[in-house]
């Protein structure tokens, strides 16, 4: 059966460019492989997940540390991560805002900081970063299981990340109040279900090139979302606001590509309408799309590209953003492009970054 859908992926992606064709292929390959399959680890030991950085992610004038975090539950796990604190953090008497970094198959921290240049843009706004690395042996292409019902209930690598935040936290002094969850593919599915399963410790969350939430229990199924969405779209949240009533709300920025051939752009509407949901849309106010063009015109684009952005609102406060990005694929958008998984356009870590800034979490 895998032989088969993998054939039948790899055909759908003969549209795509060369080389959005190679790094789709991985992409599923990387959904696809199965953590305990002998041969596949094998192969994966010869050969690096993803190419070193080619960009020094320590250029700025803040600290970069590396560490890790043992779970405190049985059977025991560790998990690295890197951290990017501001050069303005001085130890737990500061208190500076958090954001949880969360990367996709075939990436890992260091790919991830490096090709979002996100650690740039925190030292210019007093952002500590936050990357949980997924290790090779839970997944041997650093896949992160957001399709797995514990993971989707905040039990396995989420319990874990809540606790490397709480770790961070006690060590670095941050702001209880701005602590925010972002991520793409992937990681956009674990930093959703970190909001969702922790919204007191959440203040908002970013999500680029993510699937629906809550409608998928297997590899498989997640393909299927990733492709075509669902029709029960609603229902993770309709029950998640049954069982808990008083539910915060959850404010959101949602980005998109397009031309994402990976994580198509109905999932980016169905997302949408879970925070909507999620947030009460009776009483949120749409506003009209706002369209900006911009980058360059060439033979094969004579028009340039443009960034279409929809606001639903509770007053003046924006609760849920919606990004799409013409002809941008499954990818960064704004990021390194000599990195895999980043390409040209408006930059998503500032868009990020100015959302975020709008937000606290009431303690």
């Amino acid at each position: 059966m895998f032989k088969k859908l993998n054939r039948m992926w790899l055909s759908g992606l003969k549209k795509a460019g060369k080389a959005q064709q190679k790094q789709a292929g991985k992409v599923l390959k990387a959904i696809l492989s199965h953590p305990k399959t002998k041969r596949v680890a094998t192969a994966m030991s010869r050969k690096p997940v993803s190419p070193k950085p080619s960009v020094n992610t320590e250029t700025t004038t803040g600290k970069w540390i590396s560490s890790s975090c043992v779970s405190a539950t049985l059977p025991a796990r560790r998990m690295h991560y890197r951290l990017f604190l501001p050069s303005g953090a001085r130890g737990p008497a500061t208190s500076i805002p958090l954001i949880v970094m969360l990367h996709g198959c075939e990436q890992n921290a260091a790919d991830f900081a490096a090709g979002t240049r996100l650690n740039q843009l925190a030292e210019a706004k007093g952002y500590a970063v936050l990357y949980p690395e997924q290790s090779l042996r839970a997944h041997p292409n650093r896949c992160w299981k957001w399709y797995d019902t514990t993971t989707q209930r905040g039990g396995g690598d989420i319990a874990l990340i809540v606790q490397m935040i709480g770790k961070i936290v006690a060590e670095h002094g941050i702001d209880l109040s701005r602590i925010y969850a972002c991520g793409i593919s992937a990681g956009a599915a674990m930093a959703q279900i970190l909001a969702l399963t922790h919204p007191q410790l959440i203040a908002a969350v970013g999500m680029h090139s993510g699937p629906v939430f809550g409608v998928s229990r297997s590899a498989i199924g997640a393909y299927g979302v990733m492709q075509h969405g669902s029709s029960r779209a609603l229902a993770p949240i309709e029950k998640l606001m049954t069982r808990s009533p008083d539910f915060p709300c959850m404010p959101a920025i949602l980005i998109t590509g397009d031309d994402d051939k990976i994580v198509r752009p109905v999932n980016q509407l169905q997302v949408t309408g879970q925070f909507l949901l999620l947030n009460h849309a009776a009483g949120l106010l749409p506003s009209l799309p706002v369209t900006k063009a911009f980058g360059r015109t060439s033979k094969q684009f004579p028009r340039k590209n443009t960034m279409t952005i929809r606001d639903f609102a509770a007053g003046a406060k924006v609760l849920v953003r919606s990004v799409h990005i013409a002809r941008l694929g499954h990818a960064w958008s704004g990021g390194n492009e000599t990195l895999p998984f980043n390409a040209k356009g408006p930059d998503a870590g500032k868009l990020m970054l100015a959302f975020f800034s709008r937000h606290r979490r009431k303690q």
